[in-house]
């Protein structure tokens, strides 16, 4: 498929964060853009301001009427139901309709692609590997699944011949890229409702693994069953992160690489995992070329990302953090990184659960997770894709909790309910729409500090 041909593209699901950013990318390039989605929300609104023509009703007659055969790519996200009457409607008259994995598969075919794989870590590591090449002056685009602080975006830079995506495993999307140099983060059980079992997710990652043919250009964490570059903190590895500190809130920390220590590197976001990231993207940039200077400003300039631990209130008497966290893994990254930075302090956990299927199969870790904070609001289950299932619910959740300061919390209720803990450190954890509600919780928490 030749995308130069190509003068439209219609996304049904264009609010989705990875769609949006494909959005994003073929407007820059020239191409009339516009879609739908199933509500509005701050991405489609930034969307729209940027001049992108978006819908919300699942109307063949809000379709533009320019948009021929011949001329429109039409983009789908797999969350979309087969019976979506738009999506029937390209698909019977015989346009291109692809999934975003794939279109991502055919832009990183002709560039120099960078890949960022594994169940947790993904957004972070591409978006601190992107921040590096663009601030090292690199031709680079890079595909985010998170607004990065620095750009207001999800999308970096807007270059023609090197790319950066984040190789996502549900519905074996990542198998589509074309890596030049990659990394695993991570290979946890998760999407078990498309797999199935941990063996059918790490067969798929050995799969992904093996589009990288020299491993001297695979970067691994150590406690992966694969062949490539091992990164530790503390522990030997090609790459380690050691001589870690906090100084004013910040890492700072040395590496050591195959060739060379680099010293007194600063870093702004807090947890072991982000120092993970950080030095997959570090070794990731190195391995390209980019020089230890440039490195060393970016990863010291890199403000984070919205919803991965992103600071809302930071006072003396009043700490408000939002993470995008859904799974226990990642719970736990965000807990400890909670208790380095605020030893000592009651912490406030407010977690939304995100699908069912996922809540019941990691029921027991959710519990685990959630019991290690002082105070525990669950909200009801945010359905996604899905359809209930029975027994499946957050009262369910909670009775397997060990932590008796616990209650469950309608969203209308959880303004009122946050206003009356006492905890001084408030974290907002899941990846449904919780979300939406971090103006208005952080806009209460401003008028009571």
């Amino acid at each position: 498929m030749n995308l130069n041909q190509i003068q439209n593209v219609y996304f049904i699901g264009i609010g989705g964060i990875g769609m949006s950013a494909l959005a994003r990318y073929f407007k820059n390039i020239g191409k009339q853009v516009s879609g739908y989605d199933k509500t509005p929300s701050m991405l489609t609104s930034e969307l729209i301001e940027s001049g992108i023509d978006i819908h919300f009703e699942d109307n063949i007659g809000l379709i533009p009427k320019d948009y021929y055969t011949e001329n429109t790519l039409v983009i789908i996200t797999p969350a979309v139901p087969k019976t979506h009457s738009e999506w029937n409607y390209f698909t019977e008259r015989d346009y291109v309709v692809k999934k975003r994995a794939e279109v991502l598969g055919i832009i990183t075919k002709d560039t120099f692609c960078f890949a960022v794989a594994g169940t947790h870590g993904k957004t972070t590591t591409s978006s601190i590997l992107g921040h590096i090449l663009y601030e090292s002056g690199a031709d680079v685009t890079a595909f985010v699944g998170g607004i990065v602080e620095n750009y207001n975006s999800n999308l970096i830079g807007e270059g023609k011949t090197v790319t950066v995506v984040e190789a996502d495993e549900f519905d074996r999307s990542f198998l589509h890229l074309h890596p030049n140099i990659a990394c695993i983060t991570s290979m946890d059980a998760d999407h078990l409702d498309i797999y199935g079992t941990s063996d059918a997710i790490e067969a798929s990652f050995v799969e992904f693994a093996s589009k990288v043919e020299d491993k001297n250009k695979l970067f691994i964490t150590k406690e992966l069953p694969l062949e490539g570059v091992q990164c530790a903190i503390n522990e030997e590895a090609v790459y380690k992160a050691f001589n870690v500190r906090i100084d004013n809130g910040s890492y700072v920390f040395d590496v050591q690489t195959p060739s060379e220590v680099i010293t007194d590197l600063r870093f702004g976001l807090p947890g072991k995992h982000n120092l993970m990231n950080g030095l997959m993207a570090i070794a990731m940039a190195k391995t390209f070329g980019t020089p230890t200077d440039s490195i060393a400003k970016a990863i010291a300039s890199f403000n984070g990302i919205r919803r991965r631990f992103s600071y809302q209130i930071k006072s003396e008497n009043l700490v408000y953090i939002d993470d995008y966290a859904h799974h226990p893994t990642e719970i736990n990254a965000v807990h400890q990184a909670v208790r380095e930075l605020y030893p000592g302090r009651k912490v406030l956990a407010i977690f939304q659960p995100h699908l069912f299927s996922r809540t019941r199969d990691f029921a027991d870790g959710f519990a685990e997770s959630l019991s290690a904070f002082d105070e525990v609001f669950l909200m009801d289950i945010y359905p996604a894709r899905e359809l209930p299932m029975e027994g499946i619910t957050s009262e369910w959740l909670l009775g397997k909790m060990t932590n008796s300061n616990k209650k469950i919390v309608a969203k209308e209720d959880l303004l009122a309910e946050i206003k009356a803990s006492d905890a001084p450190i408030i974290v907002t954890i899941g990846a449904g729409d919780l979300g939406e509600m971090v103006p208005s919780i952080k806009k209460m928490l401003n008028e009571t500090i």
